[in-house]
């Protein structure tokens, strides 16, 4: 299986996270990469670096307003006196349509939803990388691979079109679907981070030419927890077109495949005939989060079930933190999609 990865996406080094009114260091850390591209090859990987597609794919689902954000305002912060070596908003408007600031600072809180997304100096290029990783992705397989994987990190789901969040700062999996689509294609979006891809959501929320699906840990009690609920099923042209199944918090690999299989018809129904795998590993019953309990078995059978839609399956990485088995999961999946083939 081919894979695309950029070694500038090592750039992004987060260290602010704040959890429960604490401080402690960031989990999207720059050594997930080292884990995740030992567990990608592996699994018989191939990687190779992305050619620059340029601006216009990324633009074509986030707004020129918050692209030029992410460009500026870290050196932007760093007139500021007294700032932070990061960017980390302290205030928030109350509605996408309040004004919008001249000042850094209200920008900040117009764009990241949370505490989560610091920007640093070296973010912007990171994230602009992942993406072009993606978009590399969704190239390989509109030339006709059966599967690929890409090493999107950053993450990108819960990135909406104009606000960073979660670790995240532009959709990954939500520009390759939107490249392959440009490229004639169906394609559907299944999401398996223990999180809710509220981001993938919010994108294609009125839309009725990508269908998004997404597996996670019910946010009645669980981040994002504005996002993700069972009725939400999108809007106008959309409705309908998008699919939440929340589980509860401990889930294992039983009642995961079970709602896998919810999905795989949801998406087979839809008519895709390319499917975009939101690959969050945090599900893991070894992953700090602590969400779900899927087992390395589970995994395997994750990556099979993809194979049963008899279309080509774009693996895009999302969450999945620091663990002893964080390298063995990815390798489990992709392994078993690849024999499942």
């Amino acid at each position: 299986m081919k894979a695309v990865f950029d070694d500038r996406q090592w750039a992004h080094d987060p260290k602010h996270f704040m959890a429960n009114g604490t401080i402690q260091p960031n989990p999207e850390q720059p050594r997930r990469i080292e884990v995740l591209r030992a567990g990608a090859e592996a699994a018989g990987c191939v990687f190779q670096a992305p050619i620059d597609a340029g601006l216009g794919p990324i633009a074509a689902l986030h707004s020129p307003q918050y692209l030029t954000f992410l460009k500026n305002i870290y050196k932007r912060w760093q007139w500021i006196d007294g700032a932070g070596d990061e960017v980390i908003p302290n205030i928030h408007p109350a509605r996408r349509t309040d004004g919008y600031p001249k000042s850094a600072t209200g920008q900040s809180g117009f764009h990241q939803a949370d505490t989560a997304c610091p920007i640093a100096k070296g973010t912007w290029e990171a994230a602009y990388w992942s993406a072009q990783s993606a978009i590399n992705g969704a190239d390989l397989i509109a030339g006709g691979e059966q599967g690929a994987y890409v090493l999107s990190r950053p993450p990108g789901h819960h990135a909406f079109g104009d606000l960073a969040g979660g670790f995240c700062f532009l959709n990954n999996a939500a520009i390759a679907a939107e490249r392959l689509r440009c490229n004639g294609l169906r394609p559907a979006i299944l999401d398996v981070d223990v999180h809710h891809g509220n981001g993938t959501q919010g994108i294609f929320y009125d839309r009725d030419d990508v269908l998004t699906v997404s597996i996670h840990a019910d946010p009645e009690r669980f981040y994002p927890f504005f996002w993700g609920y069972g009725q939400e099923h999108g809007e106008g042209r959309g409705l309908g077109y998008n699919l939440n199944l929340p589980l509860p918090r401990g889930t294992g690999d039983e009642a995961f495949l079970k709602a896998l299989d919810t999905a795989l018809a949801q998406v087979s129904n839809f008519g895709a005939d390319v499917l975009v795998v939101a690959l969050g590993l945090d599900a893991s019953i070894d992953d700090p989060f602590q969400g779900f309990a899927v087992t390395q078995d589970g995994f395997a059978a994750i990556g099979a079930a993809m194979t049963g839609l008899n279309i080509p399956v774009l693996f895009v990485q999302e969450g999945g933190y620091l663990s002893d088995t964080l390298g063995i999961n990815l390798t489990r999946v992709l392994a078993g999609y690849q024999e499942a083939l």
